[in-house]
């Protein structure tokens, strides 16, 4: 599942979106293409540490309004498809995001979604945000479920040469007090539109979950008009 963030374009790629702020001054009208060698969604794969391809669309206006739609691929023949919409908007040196997106997966055995409301700020190397679950195909289940919230706070870092060095650390509170709360953290190195990353959370399981994890991705941006 991907949100729509201001961190910096494909640094977190698989986790992230491209900021629409920054794409407003390109083109109003943009596609992205990636291919990752496991899809990490806070800490979790969704591909069954396989590979995906990725891509979307997004349109931006002038104003700070944006909507968009992203796809990946999953397991078993599953796949999953973002929409969204919000505004960016800067403040001084901050700039802000907030907006909904639903998580679609249409053909999973449950027709499973998640629709969020989310607000994201970036100032300088640091970004920050909070996700809330405002509903979703089964609001009875302990996790990822109504009421829940997610949090999360990065920074990066431009070295010589055009290579990027950063960290993310991301908490889900769930709402349901039988559902198990986790943290997870990534640290990654990009290079143009390449990204090395080393992802784990800290869910105490005997079946791997919480085993590291490292991926390469590559994504790529466009103007569509």
């Amino acid at each position: 599942m991907k949100a729509k963030t201001l961190i910096a374009s494909s640094i977190l790629a698989a986790s992230t979106v491209v900021s629409s702020v920054a794409l407003a001054e390109e083109s109003p009208f943009t596609g992205n293409i990636g291919l990752t060698s496991n899809y990490i969604w806070r800490g979790f794969t969704l591909s069954n540490d396989n590979a995906a391809i990725q891509g979307g669309l997004d349109y931006n206006w002038d104003t700070g309004f944006y909507v968009g739609t992203w796809l990946s691929n999953l397991y078993d023949g599953q796949y999953e498809i973002d929409v969204y919409g919000g505004y960016g908007f800067d403040v001084g040196a901050t700039s802000f995001d907030v907006g909904v997106i639903t998580y679609q997966l249409p053909v999973s055995p449950d027709d499973g979604y998640v629709n969020e409301t989310y607000l994201n700020f970036g100032w300088q190397w640091l970004s920050a945000g909070v996700a809330y679950t405002f509903g979703s195909n089964d609001d009875d289940t302990v996790e990822f479920s109504k009421g829940d919230i997610y949090l999360y706070v990065g920074a990066d870092f431009e070295l010589k040469n055009g290579l990027g060095v950063g960290a993310l650390y991301g908490d889900y509170d769930f709402d349901d007090a039988n559902g198990v709360d986790y943290g997870h953290w990534k640290l990654y190195l990009s290079k143009s539109d390449f990204t090395f990353a080393y992802e784990q959370n800290d869910v105490d399981s005997n079946i791997g979950l919480e085993d590291p994890r490292f991926t390469v991705t590559y994504t790529k941006s466009f103007d569509m008009l």
